[in-house]
């Protein structure tokens, strides 16, 4: 890299507080010039994209995450007013709430208990970590998450809330308000509510699509308010929608600000030139990095705590937008591009020993914050501040995999601000939206994602049959092999090994094990004094409904389709949200 190739690749745009160096991608001097003609068609694509065409063909739906912070922008009146009265009715709920005017049977809200999964937890997991306390000696709010039906996770979760339950208010977002993950969530925190001697709809707030099983359990167990998701907003681009703006409102985190940079990055990001396109700059260079086909991982290496989680925010934005089997013609072609990283310097630590000497399969992108913190420098060292090392360490890093070949693209940002961040999530947005139309591949579904799904309701329905078997013969010991020869599936004799390992290991199950050498050889009965293991019922949507756990239960839950891809789309209508007295009552917002 020489000093004249930096000037010749490194991109800057003041008014967004943000550069980009591509100096350090050893693309020959006429890459970008030779890329024009293939921007042309993707330029013309995202142009017919914003103006409301079919952006999914797959499921024949438009793609509009842009009009979210641009409502005049929308193809019709309908969704213009239904994206401004959402923000309205968040500022104003969020107002409500941070003023007491709603409240909780012991006042005023203190914490947030944020459930939902994918992109309606990894959105706002980054916003709040990236945001936090900035500026503040506190947020208004302290946010907290079950993004997962991991039972311990959310135990862990509930005892950091502890005496502060009674002033928690929790979040619920899905789409569909079938997602398994969430609704487990739901009924997690329904019964920690009820066994902390709580009314639950008093502290719960729904996101979600008009006339979904959500909704409708918010509306007929008198929820504090709800709020609307769209089919075409997909959910790993729902953040500046209800999904990420109602949490970090409540936060304090200035969302006007989070959806007027991303506004002023979509500006720029319109230009139909390369040269002047942001977004259409780190298309062309991840063209060239993976040779239009994935052949190399994108590791990304955040130089600031506070974007630790960007990373696992892109992961879903990239890999579940181009990670596709197919093409727009139908050919198979495998796309994608895999994308993992941490943060600096903690890389320095971990893997950037193979990312200098160890198989060269992946290009860097270092993101730079220029400003270490506010209103205060410490020196460690004469003259040398905690954020100069951290800077010398990016830089050192770069030149390191400079000096063997190693790829790497450098962002910069001046700070991180609410402004900035909206930015850098609409600059990622419109990238994904370029290169995907660069390789012909639809970004805005998601059809692998249902297939785990579906496979894992097959899981839980065998566990149903072996429960049943179980129960006919209680207390007669079976091995795995012979249990799956007697609900009839032989070739299954794994899976059911799996499934009576989970069992066994959790008291209360109704399955014991006696272990046995071989390991196969083991086997498990059904306890005398237990009729079936806790599972929970599947036509029980409402979070009153909480499944009784010594009662049968019937069919396995059907697992919805992809949260993203969920198709309600309904003009908001005006709610009452319910105060803290109840002889007084309070406009409801839905947006």
């Amino acid at each position: 890299m020489t000093w004249s190739r930096f000037k010749e690749t490194c991109f800057h745009y003041p008014s967004l507080g943000l550069s980009l160096d591509l100096s350090r991608l050893p693309f020959p001097d006429d890459f970008l010039a030779s890329m024009e003609p293939k921007f042309a068609d993707a330029f013309a694509a995202m142009t017919a994209l914003e103006k409301g065409g079919i952006a999914n063909p797959d499921e024949n739906r438009m793609v509009g995450h842009y009009w979210l912070r641009a409502p005049q922008l929308a193809p019709t009146d309908e969704i213009k007013d239904a994206i401004t009265g959402t923000q309205a009715a968040i500022e104003e709920f969020a107002t409500k709430i941070h003023r007491g005017d709603i409240g909780g049977p012991r006042g005023k809200f203190r914490e947030v208990l944020v459930i939902g999964i994918g992109g309606s937890a990894l959105g706002p997991q980054l916003v709040s970590q990236a945001l936090g306390r900035l500026g503040r000696e506190r947020d208004r709010m302290h946010v907290r998450f079950f993004d997962n039906t991991d039972p311990d996770g959310m135990e862990y979760v509930l005892k950091e809330i502890g005496s502060q339950l009674p002033r928690t208010l929790v979040v619920v977002i899905s789409k569909s308000g079938g997602t398994i993950e969430t609704r487990n969530g739901m009924l997690e925190a329904a019964a920690a509510f009820e066994a902390a001697g709580l009314d639950y709809p008093e502290h719960f707030v729904a996101v979600t699509g008009a006339g979904s099983k959500l909704e409708q359990t918010a509306i007929a167990e008198k929820w504090l308010a709800h709020f609307p998701m769209w089919d075409w907003v997909g959910g790993r681009t729902s953040e500046l929608s209800a999904v990420g703006l109602l949490p970090a409102a409540l936060q304090g985190i200035r969302i006007d600000q989070l959806l007027a940079g991303a506004a002023a990055m979509d500006k720029v990001t319109r230009k139909a030139k390369l040269m002047d396109n942001p977004a259409a700059l780190l298309a062309a260079a991840w063209f060239w990095a993976t040779d239009g086909r994935g052949a190399r991982d994108m590791v990304l290496l955040p130089y600031k705590d506070r974007l630790l989680l960007f990373s696992r925010y892109l992961q879903q934005l990239v890999m579940e937008s181009l990670g596709k089997e197919l093409d727009l013609q139908g050919r198979v072609v495998n796309q994608g591009i895999a994308v993992y990283g941490n943060k600096g310097s903690t890389d320095q630590h971990a893997y950037v020993q193979q990312l200098r000497e160890g198989v060269n399969n992946f290009f860097v992108t270092f993101i730079e914050v220029l400003r270490d913190r506010e209103g205060l420098r410490r020196e460690v060292d004469a003259g040398v501040t905690s954020g100069d090392y951290l800077e010398g360490f990016l830089l050192g890093t770069r030149d390191a995999l400079s000096e063997k070949n190693r790829p790497s693209i450098t962002l910069t940002l001046a700070a991180i601000t609410p402004r900035t961040l909206g930015a850098l999530i609409a600059l990622y947005e419109r990238v994904v939206g370029l290169y995907a139309s660069l390789i012909g591949i639809n970004a805005y579904h998601q059809p692998g994602v249902e297939a785990g799904k579906k496979a894992a309701g097959a899981v839980i329905k065998l566990q149903r049959l072996l429960a049943t078997a179980l129960r006919a013969s209680p207390g007669t010991p079976f091995d795995a092999e012979t249990l799956a020869g007697i609900i009839g599936q032989p070739e299954n004799a794994e899976l059911v090994f799996k499934v009576l390992e989970h069992l066994a290991a959790n008291p209360g199950s109704g399955v014991n094990k006696d272990p046995k050498t071989p390991w196969w050889a083991s086997t498990y009965a059904g306890s005398t004094g237990r009729t079936v293991p806790p599972f929970p019922a599947s036509e029980r949507p409402l979070v009153s409904e909480t499944p009784k756990l010594e009662e049968p239960a019937p069919e396995a839950p059907e697992l919805e389709e992809p949260e993203a891809e969920e198709p309600q789309v309904e003009e908001p209508k005006a709610e009452e949200p319910k105060a803290e007295d109840a002889t007084t009552e309070e406009p409801k917002p839905e947006a």
